[in-house]
């Protein structure tokens, strides 16, 4: 705490002579010397109250002595006295500072009054003491700088540095995560400034007052238990104070009474090293204050030192002194000022002194807690310090494991109105409540926060969703039908067995061509049948698996193209039987009109029509992989688009169109007399067939991800599976179980032999 006055001498013997108005006023402590250093502290904590008539001057502040065994003198200023007395004795005895000029003091006491302050002050620059007459006005004794006053309030020095004690008093409270916190000043200049400051400093770094009341000692007990009733009813478990020793003194006994403890108080006044004080704390203080090497009793003494010395070595530079200092004229005000701004020196501790633009010191402080002895005293223990002279990650240092806190647990106490919100949640603020004060909201489906306290959540990209904790998001599960999974095992193997099963068949057609039943109906459209149902079961192979550009317009061409040519024979064989019939009537020669080559060319035809379909929808607009992230929202279905869906309905149109005009033809036949009409068991599976198409339409309309390719694919199966036992099976039935059967004879019945010749 320091503050430098200083005045200009100038003399002129011209000028009026000076009479002092008014009583003198004298110092507590003084001593002469060529240059005069001034002090104001208050040295008595206290003044009488006085009568003001307003009809008369009013009479002199006096400082209370003492009241019975209430003694109101204040060793600590006492020790900022004998602080500057230590400083000058020093310089005075140094002959490399300010050699051959000698310092004296003239110090007041201000008895904590602000206007005995200001009283003392002018007195220091003008000289309020009884002088002789006949000396000019401008010869008065003066002062170069005046240290002082020991509070805040009164203090110029002091109200220009609380912003730098105050935001490292803020970055310590939120150091340690204390985001509500209470605080509790005094009702001047140095408390309401001080708490504005704080706040400031601590909004800016989250940092919330449940509460901030005002106390001085001299509180009306009304008062004092509105401020006890405060503090207990809040939920911040921290104190911050702007207070002085003496006010803190009474609230600490206020406190001891109401039986509060536990809490936290951070401060950064001189009570902080005051052991009076620290023996009635039942709490743990960690403070911040200003770093001074030089004092044991109390560091903040080393203020007062280095003060002194700054002076001292202003005065060095304005009198250019060399071995010696010749000049020992009084500076102007102005050069001193100057050379103020520009004192860089090291005290013999190494500390170094010197001021910023502002006319600050180099802002450094210790972190002080409090810590019980074994003994049964205090130990003002150094935990930490901050300097802001060093890069900003590093201005706040600390040895932690050295820290006592509340209750004396080595368990950073927890002084928040709302727990951290953890990874996967975010802060939502209580209407009417300060932004300290929220809940914790999980996360939306898609969304994560991965950092504690996060105010938002983060939308996860496209092909990611958020993770069960939502603090990370991890890539989307890719869904399509795939050969590794039991059902896409069971479509394959049923494809598989369909298309040995329909081969089986082809080799016991094949060893049986030449018989009755084999050759009935056209045994070249039965073999291009099996033929064409073991490209059908195949086909359902290319629906399984991850979808890529060429298996996409496989899937869909191979299979409209592989159906065509399956019911194209079924066609054929059903007009075959028409054909052969109608060739029964008298004069009818209609068999040469559909013989095996007007067969072949109708299969040929209704297929090409088919293949014509599917290359206009490939080169038009061709099915492609597509991935599907609108039907779920944590998985994508890979899956094959169809390109253009006019194609895909008209491949299925066609086959539709060609099974139901089977259908029609085969049940017009079913009726005709034979032992073994084959129109039957064509018109049944063609039933089967547009029966499984036609429930195929709304399953794979509403099937979801790979489920729409297995409808599709097991329509495609038991379609294949309908014609191939329904036309196919009878046959091998008779062929291998009822051999006497597949004779002519059997086969012919009440037919003639004409209308079976062309098989």
């Amino acid at each position: 705490m320091a503050a430098f006055l200083s005045k200009a001498l100038s003399v002129n013997r011209s000028e009026p002579q000076c009479k002092l108005q008014g009583k003198p006023l004298h110092p507590q402590l003084w001593k002469n010397g060529d240059i005069i250093i001034g002090g104001i502290f208050s040295f008595h904590s206290g003044w009488t109250d006085r009568d003001f008539t307003f009809s008369s001057e009013p009479p002199p502040l006096q400082c209370k002595r003492s009241v019975s065994s209430e003694i109101y003198l204040n060793y600590r200023a006492v020790q900022y006295a004998q602080s500057i007395l230590y400083a000058i004795e020093e310089i005075n005895n140094s002959t490399a500072l300010l050699p051959g000029l000698s310092l004296g003091f003239k110090i007041y006491d201000s008895c904590g009054s602000a206007a005995e302050a200001i009283n003392g002050a002018m007195a220091l620059c003008n000289d309020y003491e009884d002088t002789s007459f006949g000396v000019p006005c401008t010869d008065t004794f003066q002062v170069m700088a005046i240290v002082g006053e020991t509070t805040s309030s009164q203090s110029i020095a002091i109200a220009n540095n609380l912003f730098t004690y105050n935001v490292s008093l803020a970055q310590l409270v939120r150091h340690f995560g204390w985001t509500w916190v209470g605080a509790i000043r005094t009702d001047d200049d140095y408390g309401n400034n001080g708490m504005a400051t704080f706040v400031e400093v601590a909004q800016q770094l989250g940092i919330c007052l449940e509460y901030s009341v005002t106390f001085v000692r001299n509180y009306a007990k009304e008062k004092l238990l509105r401020v006890i009733e405060q503090v207990k009813v809040s939920t911040s478990r921290v104190i911050v104070t702007f207070l002085y020793h003496l006010d803190l003194e009474v609230l600490l006994h206020a406190f001891g009474e109401h039986n509060l403890t536990g809490f936290q108080w951070v401060g950064t006044e001189a009570w902080i090293a005051d052991s009076q004080i620290a023996m009635l704390d039942s709490h743990n203080i960690l403070t911040v204050q200003g770093i001074f090497t030089d004092m044991s009793i109390l560091p903040i003494l080393n203020n007062v030192y280095k003060a002194v010395y700054a002076a001292a070595h202003a005065l060095h530079k304005v009198l250019d002194c060399g071995e010696t200092c010749t000049n020992k004229q009084k500076p102007k005000p102005i050069q001193m000022l100057e050379q103020l701004k520009k004192v860089r020196f090291r005290t013999k501790e190494g500390e170094e002194v010197y001021f910023d633009a502002n006319g600050d010191p180099a802002a450094k402080y210790e972190i002080i807690n409090w810590q019980p002895h074994k003994k049964g005293h205090i130990e003002f223990v150094t935990v930490g310090l901050y300097d802001t002279f060093l890069p900003e990650k590093n201005q706040l240092s600390f040895n932690e494991h050295n820290l006592v806190w509340a209750k004396n647990t080595k368990e950073v106490p927890v002084s928040v109105c709302s727990e951290s919100c953890p990874p996967g949640t975010r802060k939502a603020a209580r209407k009417g409540k300060p932004v300290c004060c929220y809940d914790c909201i999980p996360c939306g489906e898609g969304e994560i926060s991965n950092e504690t306290d996060s105010v938002t959540c983060v939308q996860c990209h496209l092909e990611f969703w958020s993770n069960m904790q939502k603090d990370d998001c991890i890539k989307k599960e890719i869904e399509y039908l795939s050969y590794k999974e039991i059902i896409g095992i069971l479509l394959t193997a049923i494809s598989i067995l369909g298309s040995c099963m329909t081969s089986l068949i082809s080799v016991i057609f094949l060893k049986y061509k030449s018989t009755p039943i084999v050759k009935a109906n056209n045994s070249e459209l039965s073999f291009l049948l099996l033929f064409a149902l073991i490209l059908c079961f195949l086909c359902a192979l290319t629906f399984i698996g991850q979808p890529s550009d060429w298996s996409c317009m496989l899937r869909h061409t191979a299979f409209g193209i592989t159906f065509v040519l399956c019911i194209s024979c079924v066609l054929g064989k059903t007009l075959v039987v028409l054909m052969a019939f109608r060739a029964t009537l008298p004069g009818s020669n209609v068999m040469k009109w559909f013989g095996p080559t007007q067969q072949r060319l109708s299969v040929l035809a209704f297929t090409l029509i088919q293949i014509i379909i599917c290359i206009l929808w490939l080169t038009i607009s061709p099915p492609f992989p597509y991935k599907n992230m609108q039907y779920y929202k944590d998985k994508i279905i890979l899956e094959c688009d169809l390109g253009s869906s006019v194609g895909f309905w008209a491949v299925l149109g066609y086959i539709g169109l060609l099974a139901v005009l089977c259908f029609v033809l085969a049940f017009l036949a079913r009726k005709l007399p034979d032992n073994f009409n084959e129109a039957k068991f064509i018109t049944f599976s063609m039933l089967i067939f547009c029966a499984v198409w036609i429930t195929f339409i709304p399953a794979y309309v509403s099937s979801p991800g790979k489920f729409t390719v297995a409808v599709e694919i097991f329509a495609i199966l038991a379609s294949s599976f309908g014609l191939l036992f329904c036309i196919f099976i009878p046959k091998c039935y008779i062929i291998l179980l009822k051999p006497q059967k597949n004779t002519k004879k059997h086969m012919m019945g009440k037919i003639p032999s004409k209308a079976i010749s062309s098989g």
